[in-house]
């Protein structure tokens, strides 16, 4: 079974960076002020990912886009200009659920408390979380969001976004012999041809505006749906890791 975990390596192949959302378009400019663009360096080289702005010092995003030192650039539109909306900050702790999985990606879920806090206008806002594990019935319309791949040979360094289906669990069942519905999210309609790619791990999917799923993985031919993990099923960690740390700090 060949799984692409959706993270942006930039030792991949020739023109496989970032890129952008499988049958998406260009964001309207900062239409989603939430949404971060990590910079990873771990001991396998330089990477990047997704994340989303939770609180004015914490961003979510995917427990496989760890690494040693990670920065986190808010407010982009393009990602390869210095825009002046943008605030770059470094990740001072990478917060790892301490259940995940890295063969299944279970619990693929990470947070990041930035090292200093953010400063909060138009372009850069926290998204909303869910207040309970709330099931999103199949056929939900939501959006997703990224600087990821739209094929391994083309390229975009301005954000783009997609309108995706909340699919039936078995539909996953079907095609990833790991999914768990408690844990997980199938999204994406196999017949419209839209998706999240390489590139878009760590991402948010929002729904009515509150963010309920995390990018995770996908098939290598970008075919949908992917996996994105439920937030709904993690918001006690989430809460009391980011009470936990904010007393520390």
């Amino acid at each position: 079974m060949q799984l692409l975990f959706l993270l942006s390596a930039l030792f991949l192949p020739a023109g496989a960076g970032a890129g952008e959302i499988i049958g998406g378009r260009e964001a309207r400019p900062h239409s989603h002020p939430y949404m971060a663009f990590l910079q990873i360096r771990s001991q396998n080289g330089a990477s990047t990912c997704g994340g989303f702005l939770v609180r004015e010092d914490f961003v979510l995003t995917a427990a496989h886009c760890s690494g040693s030192t990670i920065n986190v650039i808010l407010g982009a539109h393009n990602i390869k200009r210095p825009e002046r909306t943008q605030q770059r900050i470094p990740a001072r702790r990478v917060i790892l659920h301490p259940n995940y999985n890295p063969q299944t990606q279970l619990n693929d879920i990470m947070l990041l408390k930035l090292g200093n806090r953010t400063r909060q206008n138009r372009f850069v806002r926290p998204v909303a979380l869910p207040r309970s594990q709330t099931r999103l019935q199949p056929g939900t319309v939501c959006t997703a969001a990224g600087w990821g791949l739209v094929s391994l040979n083309q390229r975009t360094s301005i954000l783009q976004d997609v309108q995706l289906r909340i699919q039936r669990d078995q539909e996953c069942h079907n095609r990833f012999r790991q999914y768990r519905s408690l844990l997980q999210i199938c999204v994406g309609s196999p017949e419209e041809r839209k998706s999240v790619f390489l590139g878009d791990s760590g991402g948010p999917l929002v729904c009515n505006n509150v963010a309920q799923g995390i990018v995770s993985y996908g098939k290598l031919n970008g075919i949908p749906p992917a996996v994105f993990t439920k937030i709904g099923n993690f918001l006690p960690w989430i809460r009391s890791t980011m009470r936990r740390f904010k007393q520390e700090g």
